[in-house]
């Protein structure tokens, strides 16, 4: 199951990505824009958000976003902050390494530029 030392691994290894982190919470950047993020929990209504190293939000194609919450299944957080959003939210322990880094690589998608991206691709023969 996935941490968030793999986020971390696997969001640098993606081209132009930018760890902008702190020590209470992950965020990944490409060009300025988030793509993954730590998710800030709610415990009491018009409460302060807080941010869980263990749950992770990432950017998604609003067309994929159901795709995606049915892959991850259980492990998928149910967030009323998101309903309309082009992200999906989910614990980290609920993801092996591979689905995080399908998941990194698809935020990451939406927001690198054409050029990037195309670049990307080439370089692993697609």
């Amino acid at each position: 199951m996935a941490d968030p030392n793999d986020v971390r691994r696997i969001a640098m290894s993606l081209p132009g990505a930018e760890d902008a982190s702190s020590p209470q919470r992950l965020a990944f950047e490409v060009g300025g824009k988030g793509f993954a993020w730590s998710w800030l929990e709610r415990t009491e209504p018009k409460g302060p958000r807080r941010p869980r190293l263990d749950v992770l939000a990432v950017r998604c194609p609003r067309e994929a976003k159901e795709i995606l919450i049915a892959l991850l299944n259980a492990a998928h957080v149910d967030d009323p902050h998101y309903q309309g959003y082009p992200a999906v939210v989910f614990r980290l322990d609920g993801v092996d390494e591979d689905r995080l880094a399908h998941l990194l690589e698809t935020g990451w998608r939406c927001i690198a530029k054409a050029a990037a991206v195309k670049a990307f691709d080439a370089a692993r023969g697609r």
